[in-house]
């Protein structure tokens, strides 16, 4: 299940980090070592297996320095069900709101999809021949069984009359040979698809949590007949809907339910964003928010510690389920967590302030750096765009400066900066900059655009 960090050191797991995230060395060693420590666990003797519990990671950094991108794109290298959650959106158990055993169902739905989507492309091309003989029999609809009575069709003279089943049969590999050419993409078809039976659910009542709910309209669903209704498609529409539902057929689910339950236990990751809200700002005692802030905090612990939660998929044990934590920590401390809570994340990793040089790294180097993208967008429409060295210096000192002056949202600025530097260029394409056209942007540009917006006048343009 873990084959796919089988073959890399925790060197090469921050090697491939780098190609997206700038700096945070502390941070990217600790979290490539905790993925390695995943196989580990699993190729270390049986007796041991369960006795080795991960060393969940507490990142503590200002926002938009990367936390939650370094816990994204680990979850993608491991190729490991991830979700994300904000530890500010939970309540504590008896209250209106989201439970924090929802993490763990969300985790569990993450690694179902992930595991459906590699066996649907498994039986892919079984499942096209079976469209594909669907979509035939709606053009041509075979004869059942052979009927030998001859019709006045013959390819010689000497030939002996076709009947009408061979007849049908040698249109409908003519009709065959055409689906598989596209010569028949734009043909209207009537095809039956399945639709959802499931009746509308009522509210909650009271002592109904969402496990619970989600068990009832499962069971419902699987005792309701299924429905079909026919609608007319284009071919081409038809291969797309019938192509999912046939895939889907050719699935066992008890099969992807037990892998995807094994996969989420073993390499999943839950990433618990803005964890410094929950925490008690001061530890003077009294009742309002702080009450409320430990409370969610004592739900968190079992879940992290490990425990069983009940989803619609099965029981999954949370015991080796890698939790990464992340807040800002400007008002809270670590230490204001309850203690339980912090013995649970042994792992403290402070992530740095971006300078401006790491934004002009941000800009040029990563896979997925904003100037490539609007570059790529731009492309699209056949204009070539480029920057040089000069304009990502300069993007990089207003980005670094407003940060300064106004609130610090880290790498994030840099979005609203290149918007408002290409927002006249991206509405100007194509009606009046055509396709095969050029675009360099140079330091005089940006500064045409921008040096302006930096005087603290004009500042509220960049908060967002």
């Amino acid at each position: 299940m873990l084959e796919n960090i089988a073959a890399l050191t925790p060197a090469q797991i921050v090697a491939e980090l780098d190609k997206y995230i700038i700096g945070q060395k502390d941070a990217k060693r600790n979290v490539a070592i905790a993925l390695r420590n995943r196989w580990r666990r699993m190729n270390a003797d049986e007796n041991m297996q369960r006795e080795i519990v991960p060393n969940n990671i507490l990142m503590i950094g200002a926002t938009g320095v990367g936390k939650t991108e370094i816990a994204r794109r680990l979850a993608k290298i491991a190729d490991a069900p991830f979700t994300k959650v904000e530890a500010s959106k939970f309540t504590e158990v008896g209250y209106v709101g989201r439970d924090v055993e929802s993490m763990v169902r969300d985790l569990v739905e993450q690694s179902v999809n992930m595991v459906k989507t590699r066996k649907k492309e498994e039986v892919k091309q079984k499942a096209a021949e079976m469209v594909e003989d669907i979509i035939l029999d709606a053009l041509i609809p075979p004869i059942q069984g052979r009927n030998t009575s001859p019709v006045s069709v013959t390819a010689h003279p000497n030939a002996m009359p076709e009947t009408d089943y061979e007849l049908n049969e040698r249109t409908r590999e003519k009709f065959r040979e055409k689906i598989r050419n596209g010569d028949l993409e734009d043909r209207t078809i009537e095809i039956r698809i399945q639709q959802s039976a499931m009746p509308g659910m009522g509210v909650m009542g009271p002592g109904m949590d969402e496990a619970s709910m989600m068990n009832i309209q499962e069971m419902i669903s699987g005792m309701m007949p299924k429905k079909t209704k026919k609608r007319k498609v284009t071919i081409a529409e038809a291969r797309k809907i019938l192509l999912e539902e046939e895939a889907s057929k050719l699935i066992d689910m008890d099969e992807v339910k037990e892998e995807a339950i094994f996969k989420a236990e073993n390499s999943g990751v839950i990433f618990i964003d803005e964890i410094d809200k929950v925490a008690s700002s001061s530890k003077k005692g009294g009742g309002g928010p702080d009450v409320s802030r430990e409370g969610v905090q004592r739900d968190l612990l079992p879940i992290v510690e490990g425990s069983a939660v009940n989803t619609k998929y099965g029981i999954i044990n949370t015991d080796h389920i890698l939790f990464i934590a992340a807040g800002a920590f400007h008002v809270a401390k670590p230490s204001d967590l309850i203690p339980e809570l912090q013995g649970r994340f042994p792992i403290r990793v402070e992530l740095d302030s971006l300078t401006k040089d790491d934004f002009y790294q941000i800009l040029k180097f990563p896979k997925n750096a904003l100037t490539k993208q609007y570059v790529a967008l731009l492309a699209s429409e056949g204009v070539e765009l480029a920057f040089n060295d000069e304009a990502l210096d300069e993007i990089a000192s207003i980005a670094f400066e407003v940060n300064t002056e106004v609130e610090n949202i880290g790498a994030r600025r840099l979005h609203t900066v290149m918007s408002r530097l290409l927002n006249d260029i991206l509405f100007d394409v194509p009606d009046k900059i055509g396709a095969n056209a050029h675009i360099l942007v140079d330091r005089a540009m940006v500064q045409e655009k921008l040096s302006g917006m930096v005087k603290n006048r004009d500042l509220s343009q960049y908060i967002l």
